[in-house]
């Protein structure tokens, strides 16, 4: 009881304790019940049963295998065939088609270098289309030089492409070390067409044992008894007058094929019709016919050509209704516009002209046939055939047909009609296709657009060319310069020289070029029209749209004053006060600057070295030892214009990082098309620029040795140097730095055609440094060091350019 007062005495006594009101946390939910929160996630999970994630449908992606370095490259497949490279392939076959097989072959040849490059099929198509027009030469040059010099991987077509004009040209030897390298090197088999051209060059060599030998190896290799191999055979032996071996020949190709080729039998009815054994032919025609083969239209084209050429005429009209009644796509294609060409041409031929129209229009006639959808190929032909007869509303009538239809006429279908209406003198019709054909943007050969032109223009239609040569030049590629020329003249004949003037300005500003007949004829003709100085301008601009102005004449040459031995030891003083100075005697001048050896001098004086070659110095000094005095004066300034401080920034020629001077391995040379200015500012070629900016001042031009002065001054400064004029980097005051810069030898002169001149290093503690062509300089009263200039006796300047060591010091240039 006792225990239970005390307790309550203490709690009585002890201080209120106030009790601190307790802050739940009410945790905000994203759902407003329990049931919304379970409807939403039904539907997550129903959304993940219709769109699953990528990784719970596509296994995790693993790392192809490193592909063997040694294993051979595999050519482009199809797939490869898209984008801008069937761009580009689109192009190149339009141009081929349109028979400009040189801007083609550019074409083809230029995108090896650009980033997108060809395939092996846009390749082929230039090569084959070479060898089509019997250019032999150049479709070997342009497989060796897209398979052999621009790494390209070739394909089976390409090897064949090569093979079979290597065998044209009687090269068959040559023809098969190619064969033999496919063997040995290529991932892929000689096809069935290697073996097609290369038997028929081993037979046209009078080699036919051999081609009897590969047709073995072929047999050998796994490859099926292909039937135009087999024909090259038997005509060989045809025409060595060997029918046995030629019937056995003939008889292992069937015991070999069920199928075979009907080639072989009109092989056989040429060489029987050539004999005069016309029966013997004709039943050989017969027992083709009678195994009711489903003929190709190569095949049965054969076939009717040769019924056609011996007279055989009825055969040949069955044999071409039979075509068309078989004629079921797109199951089976039994007929081409190649068929229907064989039959237009030998009605035209006949004289029916009627016949052949309708020819060109004939159908099947059985049930499931169907008509043949003519292409532009056919039209061509037909178009053709009517205008070499004079026949020219039929040919528009058909040419009208042509484009009512989803085809669009090509470049022989324009260049047909136009030749047909300058034969006949209907200008405006000629000229009416002519910009129809332009408008198109078909490809205007050089040869046939200056005949076209010179026509036209004798006709007084040279607006209308210049207008329709404008038009042309819009486009890519541009036209031939030769097609300028013929319109301009054309102009300048009938007096519009406004007009001649406006298209020399689009030659100008295209980057065509102006021939040099078309450049003198036109200076003359502007010149006794009091235009001189208009054309001049005009000729003289370049893309960017102005004109260069001509560089001012160089300085006289200036000999360099004679030196007392006593003054070129070269003997190094490292006392401090007066700056070190090293020049070198005058050269003949030179238009482009060259900056040799500098580097830095002691703070608040001005270093000046020309380049000069020098033999190897004794001194420890000369060759690069750092200078232990401080800074003792400002730097000089530069009279005609003071420059601000600049970042160390080169004009033309290479600038190394700052305090470090790390070797040159060759000469700097600006690249060509290219700004040689690293800090941004355009480059202007010296023809170019203003003549304060490409001329050397006389008294630059010499190095003049002058008493000493207290502050070196320049006479002249030449702002934005070029990497082809006077240049002269403006000082710029720097602390005293502790790096050395160590020379490892000169600088080149940055024009490939000045002769080597580099200066010897001298030392710097971070001062600025100056240089330009020999100026008057400051000497004091320490040492110099000058020496001229003998170069060796029939070495050539830039032989001892290369072999000269560079430096690259810290300089700074005026911008």
């Amino acid at each position: 009881m006792s225990l239970c007062r005390l307790l309550l005495r203490s709690l009585r006594r002890s201080p209120t304790v106030q009790l601190q009101p307790i802050s739940v946390t009410v945790r905000s939910f994203a759902f407003s019940s329990a049931e919304e929160a379970a409807a939403e996630r039904r539907r997550r999970k129903r959304r993940l049963r219709i769109e699953p994630p990528l990784n719970a449908i596509r296994p995790p992606p693993q790392q192809a295998p490193s592909r063997d370095p040694n294993a051979p490259r595999l050519p482009d497949s199809t797939s490869a065939l898209v984008g801008p490279r069937l761009s580009l392939h689109n192009r190149v076959q339009s141009l081929i088609r349109a028979g400009d097989l040189d801007a083609a072959s550019a074409i083809a040849r230029h995108s090896v270098f650009s980033v997108t490059r060809p395939t092996v099929f846009t390749c082929n198509a230039i090569i084959a289309a070479m060898y089509r027009a019997k250019r032999y030469n150049e479709a070997i040059a342009l497989f060796h030089f897209f398979f052999n010099q621009s790494n390209l991987v070739p394909n089976i077509v390409s090897y064949n492409n090569v093979i079979n004009t290597h065998c044209d040209e009687g090269r068959v030897d040559v023809a098969l070390e190619v064969y033999r390298h496919i063997i040995a090197n290529a991932p892929f088999s000689p096809s069935p067409v290697t073996y097609r051209h290369l038997t028929k060059g081993l037979i046209s060599a009078g080699r036919i044992d051999e081609a009897v030998d590969l047709l073995r190896e072929m047999l050998n290799k796994g490859h099926g008894a292909d039937s135009l191999v087999y024909n090259n055979l038997i005509s060989g032996f045809l025409e060595l007058g060997n029918l046995e071996k030629a019937n056995e020949l003939f008889d292992e190709l069937k015991e070999r094929c069920l199928v075979y080729d009907g080639v072989v039998n009109a092989t056989y009815m040429e060489w029987f019709f050539n004999k005069g054994r016309d029966k013997e032919a004709m039943d050989s025609y017969k027992s083709l016919m009678d195994r009711q083969f489903r003929m190709t239209p190569a095949t049965c084209n054969v076939l009717l050509e040769v019924l056609l050429k011996h007279g055989k005429k009825t055969q040949a009209w069955t044999l071409f209704d039979q075509m068309l009644d078989n004629h079921t796509p797109p199951n089976f294609q039994a007929v081409n516009s190649d068929t229907f060409n064989i039959m237009v041409n030998e009605c035209f031929e006949l004289g029916k002209f009627d016949e052949a129209l309708a020819t060109f229009k004939k159908a099947g006639t059985k049930p499931n046939s169907k008509p043949f959808a003519m292409d532009v190929a056919g039209y061509n032909n037909i178009i053709a055939r009517f205008c070499e007869n004079g026949m020219l509303s039929e040919a528009e009538t058909l040419f009208e047909e042509l484009c009512s239809k989803s085809l669009s006429p090509d470049v022989p279908t324009h260049r047909t009609l136009i030749d047909a209406y300058l034969k006949m003198e209907r200008i405006d019709d000629a000229l009416r296709v002519f910009n129809r054909m332009v408008d198109a943007g078909l490809r205007v050969v050089a040869s046939f657009g200056n005949r076209v032109f010179d026509e036209l223009i004798k006709n007084g239609k040279a607006i209308d060319c210049a207008q329709i040569l404008s038009k042309m030049g819009e486009k890519d590629p541009k036209p031939d310069p030769t097609c300028y020329e013929v319109v301009i003249k054309g102009l300048c004949a009938e007096g519009l020289l406004d007009k001649s003037r406006e298209l020399l300005d689009e030659v100008m500003r295209y980057g065509v070029g102006v021939t040099s007949a078309l450049r003198e004829f036109v200076i003359e003709l502007f010149k006794k029209a009091g235009r001189g100085e208009e054309i001049e301008r005009v000729l003289d601009m370049n893309r960017l749209g102005y004109s260069p102005r001509p560089s001012a004449p160089r300085p006289t040459y200036r000999p360099p004053p004679v030196k007392p031995p006593s003054q070129m030891t070269g003997a190094h003083n490292p006392s401090s006060g007066p700056p070190q100075q090293m020049a070198a005697q005058q050269r003949p001048p030179w238009s482009s600057a060259q900056m040799a050896g500098v580097h830095n001098p002691p703070s608040g004086f001005m270093a000046q070295m020309t380049a000069q070659q020098h033999p190897p110095l004794p001194s420890a000094q000369m060759a690069g030892v750092n200078n232990p005095h401080p800074p003792s004066r400002s730097p000089p300034q530069v009279s005609g214009q003071q420059h601000p401080p600049l970042p160390s920034q080169m004009t033309g020629m290479h600038q190394p990082s700052w305090g470090v001077s790390p070797p040159m391995t060759g000469p700097r040379m600006p690249a060509a098309g290219h700004s040689p200015y690293p800090s941004g500012q355009p480059y202007h070629p010296p023809s170019e620029l203003p003549p304060h900016m490409t001329r050397v001042a006389p008294q630059m031009a010499a190095n003049h040795h002058a008493p000493s002065r207290p502050s070196p001054q320049m006479a002249r400064h030449q702002p934005y140097g070029t990497p082809y004029g006077s240049q002269q980097m403006a000082e710029q005051h720097y602390p005293p730095s502790g790096l050395t810069a160590s020379v490892a030898g000169q600088h080149q002169p940055l024009s490939g055609s000045t002769p080597p001149m580099s200066g010897s290093p001298h030392p710097s503690h971070g001062a600025s440094a100056k240089m330009s062509m020999p100026y008057d300089i400051a000497r004091g009263p320490s040492s110099q060091m000058t020496g001229p200039y003998h170069p060796s006796s029939g070495t050539p300047h830039h032989f001892e350019e290369s072999h000269q060591q560079q430096s690259e010091v810290p300089e700074q240039v005026a911008a």
